[in-house]
């Protein structure tokens, strides 16, 4: 059998071959993605922000709101950073939003946007593969895409045993023959359709190598063991456990607001931790227990337990000197911006609750 780097010149003399194969499935079988059937720049780069850390069916809701609210780069680049905090809520990671916003106002200011992949990578949030997806499809530059799909796709073809600390350094790998491979004369199909090949076929778990368009190129199928590439290091995953609060009083509900320089959740809206409110965590968690959830975030898993909380009249006289904290009545909920998962169970919460247990502080 032929090492990874025979197999990866094997594969780079037979790229014309190769990218016919590719082209003819992904014409025939590709999704018609709303930002592929109606493209445009805007489109393209919304999506890929969308896209760097949300699967395809989670973001197509979000993506046709966000454009009837903010259709073209002029209309983001006016908004208010609170309205489009509130158009990404649910999406999760919203330094994408804040980067976005501040891409179109930074595109705002020049005369014409750039067109190469060098001069995207100087926009906030834009890294390698955005600024080659976005230039390859609207602008037909000649820049390969490799993301966690593609980088499946290429150790598979090559059975490139290689082990890698992260999905950023076997991006660095195979770039290279990624480049290699790409079609001179319309590199933003082909992109695409290496990205789609990953999606729909050659899948993390039980791809389908029978119907795959390139599997008469790919020695993992030859070797029958797909499944074997590529060898990425297991992520630790953190085991946290969080405390909130729930205090309710006269249809108002309190909630803390992240500050502005939050690393992830910056001014988004969130139960409050027993330390917001003066308290200890026994303390909180001597109320009744209302639910428990779990949450992830990067690589870390936390549990929430959410209990009620009665709070006494001087008690919350003092909790006004906390900025941070806001009695937000029950319509203000729909203006305000929640992390997703705060959302989701407040409602379960509040459509629980019997009606005589709806007051549970005493707020004057």
């Amino acid at each position: 059998m032929r090492s990874p780097e025979n197999q990866a010149q094997h594969l780079i003399a037979r790229q014309a071959a190769f990218q016919r194969a590719l082209s003819a499935w992904y014409r025939e079988h590709h999704r018609p993605l709303p930002w592929r059937t109606n493209p445009s720049l805007y489109r393209t780069v919304v999506s890929e922000f969308m896209l760097q850390q949300t699967q395809v069916q989670t973001a197509l809701p979000y993506f046709e709101r966000w454009m009837n609210a903010l259709p073209d780069f002029a209309a983001l680049a006016a908004a208010s950073e609170a309205r489009v905090l509130k158009l990404w809520e649910g999406l999760g990671y919203y330094s994408r939003a804040r980067n976005l916003h501040r891409l179109a106002q930074a595109l705002s200011a020049l005369a014409a946007p750039p067109t190469t992949p060098e001069g995207w990578q100087d926009f906030p949030g834009v890294g390698p593969y955005t600024a080659a997806a976005i230039t390859s499809l609207a602008f037909n530059a000649r820049a390969a895409c490799v993301d966690g799909n593609v980088v499946r796709v290429l150790a598979r073809l090559n059975a490139d045993s290689t082990a890698f600390r992260n999905s950023a350094a076997a991006a660095r790998h195979f770039a290279p023959l990624a480049d290699a491979l790409l079609s001179p004369a319309e590199p933003g199909t082909h992109n695409q359709a290496m990205m789609e090949l990953g999606a729909l076929v050659c899948r993390r778990h039980d791809p389908a190598c029978a119907t795959c368009p390139v599997r008469r190129f790919c020695a993992a199928t030859r070797r029958k063991a797909p499944e074997d590439y590529p060898l990425l290091a297991r992520k630790k995953i953190g085991r946290h456990a969080v405390t909130r609060a729930w205090c309710e009083n006269q249809g108002r509900l309190l909630l803390h607001r992240a500050a502005s320089g939050a690393r992830r959740l910056a001014e988004l809206h969130e139960l409050p931790l027993p330390s917001d409110l003066g308290l200890n965590d026994a303390t909180v968690r001597a109320g009744r227990l209302l639910t428990r959830q779990k949450r992830g975030i990067t690589n870390h898993q936390i549990t929430e337990s959410i209990h009620a909380v009665r709070l006494t009249a001087s008690q919350c006289r003092r909790l006004t000197a906390n900025a941070a904290l806001r009695w937000i009545p029950w319509s203000g909920l729909d203006v305000i911006a929640l992390s997703g998962p705060h959302r989701r169970w407040v409602e379960e919460i509040r459509q629980s609750r019997p009606s005589s247990d709806r007051v549970v502080s005493a707020v004057e």
